[in-house]
């Protein structure tokens, strides 16, 4: 589940090992592009997070909402 966080949509993946993460982030990448919305990833060893904000607007917008929809509906 997302949550909001100091105007940032923020959440945590869980994976088995790190190269099954890496491709995460790579997939989360090409949504990125697609949208031309680009989130802030740490990526470690298992596990990845993602925060979502519009900095132009200082705060979460729908576009973050939207995107962070389409992680978790196409990821």
């Amino acid at each position: 589940m997302w949550k909001e966080e100091n105007n940032t949509l923020i959440k945590e993946f869980k994976f088995p090992d790190f190269i099954s993460a890496l491709a995460f982030v790579n997939k989360v990448g090409e949504l990125a592009e697609e949208a031309n919305h680009h989130p802030d990833i740490e990526l470690s060893w298992g596990k990845v997070i993602i925060k979502l904000t519009t900095h132009s607007e200082g705060r979460v917008t729908e576009r973050d909402k939207k995107y962070a929809n389409k992680i978790d509906n196409r990821i």
